[in-house]
């Protein structure tokens, strides 16, 4: 088995976790290897990101370099939510083992690729990006409003006027499009969701539509920001974002005791009652 161990800090208090780890796959004859964005890991039987839900949103940022699919992802949590993550640091001493076991599932999540036409390329400079989560589009914090036009297969949606757009995915209607009001969506749904940021007209609401779809984003602005998940870039003039499901997906390891459900229950503090 070949491991890629992906992070983007490692806190000088987790440090003494972290060996631990790699302690725990050298004894149990495991390769393993560091890595940083812009390594080819298709080499790589698993991806292990470590820190919290953003070091795993960021490594969805291999795909763009490699254009190939990602081997599956287990999220270490070093964090703090951890929502995405499965992990803590009190279950590595059962991890390895748990893992050559093959005492886990793989859980599907869709990925969104973004394709910018107009505005600036992405820092890559291929005018594409992956995201697992969502991509948004936000007023910059001088204008007063962002007008932005949404169309689905070509068809004229709305124009969405306030302070911005989101087009989640199912692992990202539990982020940013939650906390504007959204639904929250099952990994396996199918669906992406559009959510409006602050509208200015109250009926204009969320708006669930098929992941088989075309989506675009027109607007025209001095400036604005485009968010791609963890990643942010400013935009100016005329901007045209397009979006659609990518051809592959991403798989999240979850260990046997865990579930979409669960996480929901643990991570966003949903109560549980006596069922009768």
């Amino acid at each position: 088995m070949k491991v890629a161990l992906y992070s983007r800090h490692i806190d000088p208090s987790d440090r003494p976790a972290f060996d631990y780890l790699c302690a725990e796959l050298q004894r149990a004859g495991v390769d393993y290897q560091t890595v940083r964005e812009g390594d080819c890991i298709d080499s790589y039987d698993y991806l292990f990101s470590i820190g919290g839900d953003g070091t795993l949103l960021s490594s969805v940022q291999f795909l763009t370099y490699s254009g190939n699919p990602m081997p599956p992802v287990l999220g270490i949590n070093f964090g703090h939510l951890g929502f995405l993550t499965t992990v803590g640091k009190e279950n590595l001493a059962t991890l390895v083992s748990d893992l050559l076991a093959g005492r886990f599932t793989l859980e599907k999540r869709t990925v969104l690729k973004i394709q910018i036409n107009g505005g600036a390329p992405t820092k890559e400079g291929r005018g594409e990006a992956y995201v697992l989560n969502e991509a948004f589009l936000h007023r910059h914090e001088n204008s007063s409003m962002l007008r932005t036009e949404v169309y689905v297969n070509d068809l004229y949606v709305a124009t969405y006027a306030g302070d911005g757009v989101i087009v989640a995915s199912p692992t990202g209607s539990t982020a940013y499009s939650l906390s504007c009001g959204g639904p929250i969506l099952t990994p396996d749904c199918g669906c992406f969701v559009i959510t409006p940021i602050g509208a200015h007209t109250l009926t204009l609401r969320p708006i669930i539509v098929p992941d088989n779809a075309r989506l675009r984003l027109v607007t025209v602005a001095e400036s604005l920001t485009l968010g791609m998940d963890s990643r942010r870039l400013t935009l100016s003039g005329s901007a045209e974002i397009a979006l659609c499901r990518a051809p592959f997906d991403v798989s999240l390891i979850r260990m046997n005791t865990q579930n979409f459900f669960s996480a929901i229950r643990d991570k966003l503090m949903w109560g549980t009652e006596v069922r009768p």
